[in-house]
């Protein structure tokens, strides 16, 4: 009898566990049908529209090619799904392609190579491992080449008018070696150097025919998809108003000269703070300026109210979303 009552006890037990277990997967499958339902509903992710023709500075890119379609569309997928990168990207440009567009076009390069700004900074003031600095990346001996004061005071890199125009003599000399500006572009990341070899190994005269090291192979392809996003936020899921991007900052200049200059003074005598100097002007590289050479170098201090969001955006709010850029 006692037997019995043991076997009957233990029985309940695997019962009641059965339904437990049975009750717990239901609700499991439940669940995650559930979280199914919603992801359907509220998340998508697609593929990125391709275009049926494309030119980079005028030039025709041979998307006729598989792997050339193939590459761009990489490309697209990886910055389209890179949100905040290239979000930041769109934000900033508003400041920044104003001026690099005007120095572009005094210089007689197309518009398009600011796209090459864009993949080589992110619009942004950064120095890389190998010690490339600015917004447009110059090593320290290519940017003295081409005109840009660099010491332990004073990195025109920083500069983005003084390093715009730096990279436009670049990329002239680079486009008459080579013949394309699509060549030069790749030549601008691996070198001239560099792609001269490749050329005349391979017995090739386009980029798009030669076989490069993985980080050039893939560099005008990354220009040509934030071209394409940039110019088509909208068709590649980025809805950007105008209220949302970065207002160009107001400014005057005022002329800097003599030796042993006290920078954190000179903000302060000028009505703004060392903290906004350097803002305003990224090329100077520490506190004190000894200037042995006795360069007078312009500096941009802030107008009256110059750092009040109301100001820079001039009292408007423009909510209109942006087409292109």
């Amino acid at each position: 009898m006692k037997k019995l009552s043991i076997i009957a006890i233990v029985l309940a037990s695997l019962a009641i566990a059965g339904e437990a277990f049975i009750f717990s997967t239901q609700k499991e499958r439940n669940s995650e049908e559930t979280h199914t339902r919603a992801i359907r509903a509220g998340y998508h992710v697609y593929a990125p529209p391709m275009p049926d023709t494309l030119y980079f500075c005028g030039e025709r890119v041979p998307l006729n090619i598989f792997y050339v379609r193939e590459s761009l569309d990489r490309e697209l997928v990886a910055n389209m799904y890179l949100q905040s990168s290239t979000l930041f990207s769109i934000k900033r440009a508003a400041r920044v392609f104003p001026t690099i567009e005007r120095i572009l076009k005094e210089e007689r390069v197309p518009e398009d190579m600011k796209y090459l700004c864009v993949i080589e900074s992110g619009l942004q003031n950064v120095t890389s491992p190998a010690g490339a600095g600015g917004y447009w990346q110059f090593i320290k001996t290519t940017g003295q080449k081409y005109g840009l004061e660099i010491s332990d005071e004073i990195d025109m890199r920083n500069d983005l008018e003084a390093s715009t125009r730096a990279a436009c003599r670049y990329l002239k000399d680079l486009k008459r070696r080579f013949g394309g500006w699509t060549e030069a572009a790749a030549a601008y990341n691996c070198g001239e150097n560099g792609l001269s070899r490749r050329l005349s190994n391979q017995q090739q005269q386009s980029y798009y025919d030669l076989l490069l090291n993985q980080e050039t192979q893939r560099y005008v392809y990354r220009i040509l998809a934030l071209k394409l996003i940039m110019q088509h936020p909208g068709d590649y899921g980025f809805t950007v108003r105008r209220c949302d991007t970065y207002p160009e900052l107001q400014y005057e200049e005022v002329k800097l000269s003599g030796k042993d200059v006290d920078l954190v003074q000179f903000a302060i005598d000028n009505g703004t703070s060392y903290k906004m100097l350097r803002i305003l002007n990224p090329w100077l590289v520490t506190d004190k300026l000894k200037n042995k050479s006795g360069n007078t170098y312009t500096l941009r201090i802030p107008t009256k109210k110059g750092t009040e969001y109301t100001t820079l955006t001039k009292g408007k709010h423009d909510t209109t979303v942006i087409e292109t850029l």
